[in-house]
């Protein structure tokens, strides 16, 4: 795993992409992968990419024409992909010195061997995935207000069941994502191969806030997915109520037709 790439080089650009649900990799083409887990291919003339099987790509060393032609590559492997696809860049530059870590939005390394230029793209993908749902649990939270509002003034809410299960059912695959496909708080498994490049990993998690960010989607996740079920639950209270109120209705009118036979 101590493959030199890039050689030649002190400098290049790393481009991660989050382009949809899934990559079915069982059916990429290419036969000579750089490494397995991740998937890493060798890319355009002297770069390379990163296929993570929940979708994202992350691209080394290409420029914009050999950037479309792998996506263009990749098209037919994503499952369900976005209309807005998010996506994040930062600069690769050999250190001149012993020191390796970030500075704004660029990453230092002591070399472009294969492990290191991995873990940038580790982190860089789950930077990315999370960016995403940051934007669509945004959008979710937004909803939260009038809801909470509706249900302030009025006792209950506006939504229908089916509308409010639906809601919940969306959170529940986020948080599935996030956890079951993605792992975004796991540990690359490189670094059990490769533990010097951990204090690496620690110094780009810190500075992605990939863990800070995690618990922030987690804790929004929870009030929305709280809000939905307790208006859910109002709702079926109501309407078992209003059956109550149903039967006891037709028993008095039951009663009222069959009283007068009892004086006859």
């Amino acid at each position: 795993m101590n493959q030199q790439l890039f050689s030649g080089q002190h400098q290049l650009t790393v481009r991660a992409l989050f382009l949809g649900q899934r990559l079915e990799l069982r059916h990429f083409k290419n036969t000579q992968p750089l490494s397995i887990s991740p998937l890493t291919i060798t890319a355009g003339a002297n770069g390379c990419a990163m296929l993570y099987r929940y979708g994202a790509v992350v691209m080394m060393g290409l420029n914009s024409v050999e950037e479309m032609s792998l996506l263009a590559e990749l098209e037919d492997l994503v499952v369900d992909p976005f209309t807005e696809v998010e996506d994040e860049s930062i600069n690769l530059i050999l250190s001149k010195d012993d020191k390796e870590g970030i500075d704004a939005s660029t990453i230092y390394l002591h070399d472009f061997e294969l492990s290191r230029v991995q873990l940038v793209a580790y982190i860089l993908a789950k930077s990315v995935v999370l960016a995403h749902y940051e934007k669509v649990i945004a959008d979710s939270f937004d909803q939260i207000e009038p809801l909470a509002s509706s249900l302030k003034e009025r006792g209950r809410g506006q939504q229908g069941s089916r509308h409010l299960v639906k809601y919940i059912g969306d959170i529940l695959y986020i948080q599935g994502k996030m956890v079951g496909r993605v792992e975004v708080t796991e540990k690359p498994e490189l670094l059990w191969e490769r533990p010097e490049l951990e204090r690496l990993y620690l110094r780009l998690e810190d500075e992605f806030e990939l863990h800070e960010r995690h618990v922030a989607l987690e804790r929004k996740l929870e009030l929305i997915s709280r809000t939905a079920v307790t208006l859910l639950d109002l709702l079926q209270t109501n309407r078992s109520l209003r059956v109550e109120w149903y039967i006891v209705i037709l028993i008095v009118i039951d009663i009222l037709i069959n009283l007068p036979s009892h004086f006859l």
